[in-house]
Parts: C-alpha cells; sequence; structure tokens
C-alpha cells in the first residue's frame, strides 16, 4: 500500500508548495508525490495530464490518494464523478486534507452510499460552478481594464494573480475570509476588498500588467 499525494496549480506562475505544506501539518505523510503545473482543471481531464495518467497507472488497491480538495482532481463535474468512481471501483482511498473527508468503495450499504456519492457529486458541482465564476470575473476584469485605459490604474494591487486564485478558490469553498486570507498570505481587508468586487480585483492586475 502507498499513499500518494496530487497537486496541481492551473498556471505556472503558481506556487505548489502551500499544498504539500497543509498536507504534511494535517498529518499525512507521502510515499509519492505527483506535481501538476500549469494544467487546466476545466479544459483537460484528469487523465489527459501527465501527472493524472500516472496516478491511473500506479494507484491499486488499498491505496490512499490525497489532495487538498476535490477540485484538486479537477473543475469539470462529468471527469471529476467518473474519475472519483473508477478510483474507488479500484479499491483506491480518496482523501481531502481540507476537512479531513475520507471516500472509500468499502460500505456496500445502499444509503451510505448515496450520500458518499451525493457529496461528491456536490463538491464536483461547485467546483466548476467555482470555476466558471472566476472565468467570467477575468473576462470582467479585462474587459473594464481595456474601457478604462492603462492612463489611471489606480493603486497598485497587493497581492499577486495566484494569491486571487487562491481566495477565489478558497471563498468558493465557503472558507470564511480568515481562512482564505490564512492560505493566500494576506490580510482580512485585502480578502474583504477582492470578495467585494472580484472583477475589479482582475482588472487591477490586467491594468497594472501582473
Amino acid at each position: 500500500m502507498q499513499t500518494v499525494l496530487y497537486a496541481r496549480v492551473s498556471t505556472v506562475e503558481q506556487t505548489i508548495e502551500h499544498q504539500r505544506t497543509q498536507a504534511e501539518a494535517a498529518g499525512f505523510r507521502f510515499d509519492r508525490v505527483l506535481i501538476e503545473r500549469g494544467q487546466s482543471g476545466v479544459g483537460t481531464r484528469l487523465a489527459d495530464r501527465p501527472e493524472g495518467r500516472r496516478l491511473f497507472d500506479i494507484l491499486r488497491s488499498g491505496d490512499v490518494l490525497v489532495v487538498r480538495w476535490l477540485d484538486r482532481l479537477g473543475r469539470n463535474y462529468e471527469d471529476v464523478t467518473a474519475t472519483v468512481r473508477e478510483l474507488l471501483a479500484r479499491g483506491v482511498t480518496i482523501r481531502t486534507v481540507i476537512n479531513g473527508l475520507a471516500l472509500d468503495g468499502a460500505t456496500a450499504d445502499p444509503m451510505q452510499r448515496a450520500v458518499r456519492d451525493a457529496l461528491v457529486a456536490f463538491m464536483a458541482a461547485t467546483a466548476q460552478a467555482q470555476a466558471e465564476v472566476t472565468r467570467e470575473a477575468q473576462a470582467a476584469g479585462i474587459a473594464l481594464a481595456r474601457q478604462e485605459g492603462r492612463g489611471f490604474r489606480g493603486r497598485k494591487p497587493t497581492y499577486t494573480r495566484a494569491q486571487l486564485a487562491q481566495v477565489r478558490d478558497a471563498l468558493g469553498r465557503g472558507e470564511p475570509v480568515s481562512g482564505a486570507a490564512r492560505e493566500a498570505g494576506l490580510s482580512r481587508q485585502a480578502v474583504y476588498r477582492i470578495a467585494a468586487d472580484p472583477a475589479g480585483s482582475e482588472a487591477a492586475l490586467v491594468t497594472w500588467g501582473l
């Protein structure tokens, strides 16, 4: 049996280390760590990503797959739910760092299976919805930046694009502002501003060329 951490970020600029650090702080120890950089969880299925393919190759019955949250597997509802079903059918246990969830295929009780499958479906749907909200905010931010031009740029953002993505991700999971601030390494005031105006936050990054 082995324990494998799968960590993913959608751009090469984002750091992956916080995913491993959070997992270790939660008490996880790994035999392998697979790191996926610059891979979208929306447009690319897990099985089509380099490290995602490795997951399917190496995971066997009795193994444990650790992810920060199910959205690391992907942000496409069909892909995530199909992936979870296949892994559970293999006898793999999936554990999340956030909230310490454990998903396995051991139970034969239909009611327990229904509850488990409903939870997976909810998490996968939430991940896709958050990705769609983020995409819309980015488009609105770019449009706003173009409309206003670069003559007046306002205050330079105190956050990076990676931190903005982390805040959106955390808030989309229902994390409180304090939790989102902790994850992204920002002040609560910065997170409040991002939450209040996601399009404007994106626009600020665009106008400053960040």
